[in-house]
């Protein structure tokens, strides 16, 4: 997995390539940590996302819950098969998808 760090204002975008699992979901973690310090908006682009399993969607609701106390986070571009993921455990009600 990669991530790509855009910085624009009070926003932040992560471009995230590849598989979230157990071995690289700690590195998306500590990204999401190190850019909720510095934004009021997270933005977490998923295109290339290519599989999620529940380290990954514990990730993204940690960081939900942080970043719901100084500002918002949303998803895009998320991949057909993620999506699946996310409709059957229930985050496509939780998380902003657009």
């Amino acid at each position: 997995m990669t991530i790509n760090v855009e910085k624009n204002d009070s926003c932040v975008t992560l471009k995230i390539d590849g598989r979230v699992d157990t071995t690289t979901a700690p590195a998306l973690e500590k990204e999401i940590i190190l850019s909720t310090d510095e934004a009021q908006e997270l933005v977490l682009d998923m295109e290339k996302v290519e599989y999620i399993s529940s380290a990954g969607l514990r990730v993204l609701l940690s960081a939900q819950k942080k970043i719901s106390q100084i500002g918002m986070m949303k998803l895009v571009n998320v991949s057909e098969i993620v999506m699946e993921v996310f409709e059957m455990t229930g985050f496509a009600d939780i998380l902003t998808i657009e």
